[in-house]
């Protein structure tokens, strides 16, 4: 004798078998990982003393960065001091002299130096008539005005240094000097970020 095919009871074996297959199906796709082309995360990370942005920027421009910079950190000082660059970079200020307040307008060129820190050189004073050596003048600016740390002025030497190794943002990234050519109006810095401890 034949037995008779229950439909209901094929319909739910085949009910289940689709539930537990896709069941299955979904949870070997959900946990499993997706290969892609992407570098292991420890090739993501620039390996130190590698820059991540390059900056290119004319004079215009890094003049109005210098200005924010400069307008902060005088912000609680009575003696104000200008630094920007045209053919030369020009710092132009105020010192005392015999109790007479004199303008000055001192001249530099710039260059890059190998560890990406820039030094001003100076090379021409303009206060009026007033004939005074470069370095007595540096002397007077370094005691007139304060600088950031990073700024270290050489009377001595008639040197300014920015030592851009030591300016570091909130952050704690920092910057370094490529390449200064005022003439040409081509200016390059290279951002880093924070060195490791």
């Amino acid at each position: 004798m034949r037995k008779k095919i229950n439909g209901w009871k094929i319909a739910f074996l085949v009910l289940v078998g689709i539930l537990i297959g896709s069941g299955i199906f979904l949870t070997t796709r959900i946990f499993s990982t997706r290969e892609t082309n992407l570098p292991p995360s420890s090739a993501t990370t620039v390996p130190e003393g590698s820059p991540v942005l390059t900056m290119n920027m004319d004079k215009k421009k890094l003049n109005t960065v210098m200005d924010y910079f400069l307008t902060d950190f005088q912000k609680d000082s009575d003696v104000k001091y200008e630094f920007y660059l045209e053919n030369q970079a020009m710092l132009n200020g105020q010192f005392n002299f015999l109790g007479a307040k004199i303008n000055f307008y001192l001249y530099f060129d710039p260059y890059v130096m190998d560890n990406g820190n820039v030094q001003l050189k100076a090379r021409d004073l303009s206060i009026g008539t007033l004939n005074l050596p470069i370095s007595e003048v540096m002397s007077m600016i370094t005691r007139s005005y304060k600088f950031p740390d990073w700024v270290e002025v050489s009377a001595k030497d008639q040197t300014i240094e920015l030592k851009l190794d030591q300016f570091k943002m909130k952050n704690g990234m920092f910057i370094k000097a490529d390449h200064i050519d005022l003439v040409g109006d081509d200016i390059q810095f290279s951002l880093y970020l924070p060195k490791e401890k």
